[in-house]
């Protein structure tokens, strides 16, 4: 290896050391807080949220279901004339 080669590894080396310094002392991007009445109740209500969400998704698949089967009630019936 030539002095060139060698400068740019260096180069590379600490630009990724100085990265993961600086992350490791800027600290977790999500700290978790284990102990938040107010998580407790955003959860419960987002849960309750979605089971209602979960709900109404299936009797729109219900309706859908039903509409594509008459509607192929429909079509067969009019192939029988």
């Amino acid at each position: 290896m030539d002095g060139g080669q060698i400068t740019a590894i260096a180069i590379v080396a600490i630009v990724m050391l100085g990265s993961i310094i600086r992350a490791g002392l800027r600290g977790p991007r999500h700290p978790v807080v284990w102990d938040n009445p107010q998580g407790e109740a955003e959860n419960r209500r987002l849960r309750e949220e979605l089971t209602q969400l979960q709900e109404r998704l299936k009797v729109l698949e219900r309706i859908t279901v039903e509409k594509e089967n008459s509607l192929s009630r429909e079509i067969e019936s009019l192939r029988d004339r």
